[in-house]
């Protein structure tokens, strides 16, 4: 099986320019923006689907939205407001099979989304 993008992305296969990164998470910007501010929150440990996390990853999810947070302080968009958005599986728009945080900011954003 050829491995996914976001893991060739963490193992420094391919280039990205992280923002963020710790021993379990990295962040960067998504390379198809839909807003100002897009950056993408990713578990250096491949899930393909939330569907594949487990009770005992319960930890790691608050930590992708807790590094989300810090991000948008990082790029002053924590006081105007941004978007936090979990894709699973195809009908919801998830292209990459690794699971992944979206952080969306620095325009008004409608609703309801797509």
């Amino acid at each position: 099986m050829k491995e996914c993008i976001f893991c060739e992305i963490i193992s420094g296969k391919m280039p990205a320019d992280f923002v963020y990164e710790d021993d379990e998470l990295v962040a960067f910007h998504d390379i198809n923006p839909q807003a100002p501010i897009h950056i993408l929150v990713v578990p250096r440990k491949h899930y393909p689907t939330l569907l594949d996390l487990k009770p005992e990853d319960a930890e790691l999810v608050g930590r992708l939205i807790l590094v989300a947070n810090e991000i948008a302080k990082k790029f002053n968009i924590h006081n105007r407001g941004f978007r936090l958005v979990f894709n699973c599986n195809r009908e919801s728009g998830q292209s990459i099979y690794h699971v992944h945080l979206h952080l969306l900011g620095g325009r008004i954003m409608m609703w309801p989304p797509g």
